[in-house]
């Protein structure tokens, strides 16, 4: 009897173990037939020394540095440490991401951050050919980039519907981790429509998938073999996969790339309003029965929701016929409205819905975000003492730090960038005193002795942080 009941178990297990296993996804036929699509993208950029600098500032006269070298049969060459500070000429800085084909005639998708100001492209085919390529035009609000490499005839990838990817959906991702081609890594959907911090125009894909340094610019793609998002970013403390990535719809991307491929610049609508969200209490001290909608907490003088009556205060529902959720909703709709087009605007002012009709502007550009392709803006700052070049925040940006000042990094070269601080970092302030102006922040650095450690307030994303940088001899 207790010989019966065990072959019953065995055989119910076997039976949960077979089921189990049918369920799990087979990527072998996605790696054979897509592999081909995506592409290996490598990129070189000239960066300038500082008289004087060091290529390993901060370790002049560090002797466990020089036994380092020596062990290993490194030739101590001037500028090395225990060498001396002598003048460097400038270097080529290299980095790797990846990309894939939209068209038979050499198109290609990636990220803005990974090409954005390159001096070369190359491009790197599955098949091992290699092809200097041209950038068409990038968008860093986006984080999307167009380039273009000479070659016909070549395998181009299955466009999806980000609007049908479910949570909990398999998706798979192929790109150059760490340099490491063809490399195929799966997970699930965790969450759709994410907002990140300081990305406004991207209702983000959430994934589980393994995203590390060089996946950058990949595709995602569904189980059907079609591409439903670019891999852009992850969230990390140690600098590789946490299981919290994200990618960019790609129905987003295409959009942008048309209007590069068009054009070379992004258009978008524009209101001229700071939002911000919704919560409980404020929704109790509005009257309002939900959360739903974007508050407008300021609106530009002369812009065009000031022309169109909208004022502070006010809870925006409804744009041009679109529901407005959360404040994460509004910059999505204003930007994909094409400028000069009347849109209806359905707000909730003093407890009472009204509907404007408000003329929607054109989006300027604060210099960072769309690129000119292959070529660096013209009047660049030089880098200061640390390696850092730096601008003044607009009225835009400071309204996102609640009024507080700030540096936006445009460049970290030197001992900045090797300590971690990266473009798109924002200098909060140096040694606990307060960044004023760049003007005010280069004199406290300057003044700062060779050899010491100065402590630099970042902000990336919503969270602060202090980076230590020991300035150069």
């Amino acid at each position: 009897m207790l010989k019966n009941w065990l072959g019953v178990l065995a055989l119910c297990l076997l039976g949960s173990a077979t089921a189990y296993a049918k369920e799990l996804p087979d990527f072998t036929d996605l790696a054979e037939k897509h592999g081909a699509e995506v592409v290996n993208i490598s990129v070189t950029q000239s960066v300038h020394n500082n008289v004087g600098m060091s290529p390993f500032p901060g370790m002049e006269g560090d002797e466990q540095m020089q036994e380092f070298f020596k062990r290993f049969g490194i030739p101590l060459m001037p500028g090395m440490p225990g060498q001396g500070g002598a003048p460097q000429p400038d270097y080529k800085s290299q980095s790797l991401g990846s990309g894939f084909i939209i068209s038979n005639d050499g198109y290609i998708l990636t990220n803005a951050h990974v090409v954005n100001e390159a001096d070369e492209v190359i491009v790197k085919l599955a098949d091992k050919r290699e092809f200097k390529a041209k950038i068409i035009g990038v968008d860093r609000r986006t984080d999307v980039a167009l380039v273009k490499i000479e070659a016909t005839g070549l395998p181009k990838v299955l466009v999806g519907d980000p609007a049908k990817l479910k949570v909990g959906e398999w998706v798979a991702a192929i790109g150059s981790p760490f340099g490491l081609e063809n490399t195929m890594t799966a997970g699930i959907v965790s969450a759709k429509g994410r907002a990140l911090p300081q990305e406004n125009f991207v209702p983000f894909i959430q994934t589980d998938v393994a995203i590390n340094p060089g996946n950058s610019g990949g595709p995602l793609f569904n189980l059907a073999g079609e591409v439903v998002g670019i891999n852009s970013q992850i969230y990390s403390r140690s600098g590789g996969s946490m299981g919290l990535s994200f990618a960019i719809p790609i129905d987003v991307a295409i959009d942008v790339s048309n209007q590069l491929k068009a054009s070379g610049k992004i258009t978008r609508g524009w209101l001229g309003i700071a939002i911000q969200e919704i919560t409980k209490e404020l929704a109790e001290s509005f009257a309002m029965k939900n959360t739903n909608g974007a508050l407008v907490a300021g609106v530009e003088k002369n812009g065009p929701a000031d022309k169109g009556g909208l004022e502070a205060g006010d809870v925006i529902t409804k744009f041009d016929g679109k529901l407005i959720t959360v404040s994460a909703d509004l910059p999505r709709a204003v930007g994909a409205t094409k400028p000069g087009k009347i849109a209806a605007v359905e707000i909730l002012r003093k407890g009472n819905t009204k509907t404007l009709n408000i003329g929607v502007g054109e989006m300027p550009s604060d210099g960072s975000e769309t690129a000119t392709p292959n070529n660096k803006p013209n009047g660049k700052v030089e880098a200061n003492k640390i390696g850092l070049t730096l601008k003044e925040l607009t009225v835009q940006q400071k309204k996102k730090l609640n009024g507080k000042n700030g540096l936006l990094v445009v460049e970290s070269v030197g001992t900045a960038a090797q300590a971690g601080i990266r473009r798109g970092d924002v200098i909060l302030g140096l040694n606990n005193n307060e960044s004023q102006s760049v003007e005010q922040f280069n004199k406290q650095i300057n003044a700062v002795a060779a050899g010491k450690t100065v402590a630099v307030l970042v902000l990336r994303g919503e969270a602060t942080l202090y980076v230590p940088i020991k300035v150069a001899k």
